[in-house]
């Protein structure tokens, strides 16, 4: 199976989980939904935690290279660290509202499965601690309103994965603009 037919796979395994929910994920279903063998997908996930574990490294991948795209700083997936408080905030807020950002039922159930997997929660701790705004000390007012505003955009996607309707994209913007102002970055980019 070459490298596209594993992306393959993880996609249909990200369908899978979107549909039928974690308990449904095995090589049957994710053959079926990709059109692939059984075979072929035991290659490359000699087991269902590793075609889980891969998954969640796949998901939580696409989330943080959209945070990327959402800064100008071509490096900031390599180095979200290097990137001022302001930006990573922004980068958080807009990756996690948006709806190419997977707001989605796959990635929720697959963050509350790693919950019970200290390596797959591992993935998502990564994700999280490069890009989210840090648990804050109570005297520094800007980091409570950084972390109030990754709170907030939190709310907002749990909010948009389990609703059975998408927001209208120019709530959601103004939703977007205003976590961010109240988060110290004033909406810029915007």
């Amino acid at each position: 199976m070459r490298e596209s037919k594993r992306e393959q796979a993880l996609e249909a395994a990200t369908r899978v989980v979107q549909r039928d929910g974690v308990t449904a994920l095995s090589y049957e279903a994710v053959a079926a939904e990709a059109g692939l063998t059984k075979g072929g997908l035991v290659y490359h996930f000699p087991s269902r935690e590793a075609l889980l574990r891969a998954l969640h490294e796949h998901v939580s991948g696409g989330w943080e290279r959209y945070m990327a795209q959402q800064v100008s700083d071509e490096s900031a997936l390599a180095h979200p660290d290097e990137l001022d408080d302001h930006s990573r905030l922004e980068a958080y807020v807009r990756g996690s509202a948006s709806p190419a950002g997977n707001p989605d039922r796959a990635e929720l159930q697959l963050m509350l499965q790693a919950a019970e997997d200290p390596e797959s929660q591992a993935i998502w701790s990564g994700v999280h601690d490069r890009w989210a705004p840090r648990l804050p000390d109570e005297a520094d007012d800007e980091a409570v309103d950084r972390f109030l505003a990754r709170l907030a955009s939190d709310g907002l996607w749990l909010y948009e994965a389990l609703a059975d309707r998408q927001l209208d994209p120019s709530l959601r913007e103004r939703l977007i603009r205003r976590i961010l102002e109240r988060g110290g970055a004033g909406g810029a980019g915007s």
